[in-house]
C-alpha cells in the first residue's frame, strides 16, 4: 500500500547528504589545487557513489509508485493513499512500511553497497594489470592481429566485421573465410 514510502524517505536523506558531500569535496579540492586526490588514488568519489544509490532507490520508487496507481492503492484525491481512509487500514498500512518497505530499502542498499565494492576493486587495478589480462585473453582465444589492425583507418569505410580484410559491413557470412 504505501511501502514505496521508505525508499522514497532514504531517497531524500541520500540526496541530501550527497549534497553535503559534493560541497566537501569541491572545497578539499579547491584547496589542494588543480590535482584532486580522487585522480592520484583512482578512486571514485563517495558523491558520486552516493548518487548511484539515490538513482536506485528512486527508480524503485517510480517504479513501485506506478504499480501502486495501477492497482488503486494511490489516488489523486486526498488521502492519497486508500489505506489512510480507514484506521483498521492505516495499521495494515504501516504494518506493510515497516516491513516490505524496510526490506526493500535494505536490500537496495545492499546491492549498492556490493557495486562500490566492485567499482572499487576495479579502479584498484593498475593499467599493467589490465593490459596483461587482455594479453592473456587474447591468448587464450587464439585472436589473431588481422589487416585492418594493421591498415590505416579510413573514416568512411570503417573497419571490417570479418576480420578477413573485407571492406563490407555486413553480418552474413564473409566469402574469404
Amino acid at each position: 500500500m504505501a511501502c514505496f514510502i521508505v525508499p522514497a524517505a532514504e531517497a531524500v536523506i541520500v540526496t541530501a547528504v550527497r549534497k553535503a558531500e559534493e560541497k566537501k569535496e569541491q572545497s578539499i579540492q579547491s584547496a589542494e589545487g588543480i590535482r584532486s586526490a580522487h585522480t592520484e588514488m583512482k578512486t571514485i568519489p563517495l558523491s558520486v557513489k552516493l548518487k548511484w544509490l539515490g538513482n536506485l532507490l528512486l527508480g524503485g520508487v517510480i517504479l513501485l509508485l506506478f504499480e501502486h496507481i495501477w492497482h488503486g492503492e494511490v489516488v489523486p484525491w486526498f488521502p492519497f493513499l486508500t489505506a489512510m481512509a480507514d484506521p483498521g487500514d492505516t495499521i495494515e498500512m504501516l504494518h506493510e512500511m515497516a516491513s516490505v518497505g524496510v526490506t526493500m530499502a535494505v536490500l537496495i542498499t545492499l546491492v549498492w553497497i556490493g557495486m562500490c565494492f566492485a567499482a572499487d576493486s576495479i579502479m584498484k587495478r593498475t593499467p599493467q594489470a589490465v593490459s596483461d589480462s587482455s594479453a592473456q585473453y587474447k591468448e587464450e582465444t587464439h585472436e589473431k592481429e588481422s589487416i585492418n589492425d594493421l591498415a590505416p583507418r579510413f573514416p568512411e569505410r570503417g573497419r571490417s566485421r570479418c576480420g578477413n580484410g573485407c571492406r563490407y559491413r555486413t553480418f552474413r557470412r564473409c566469402i574469404r573465410s
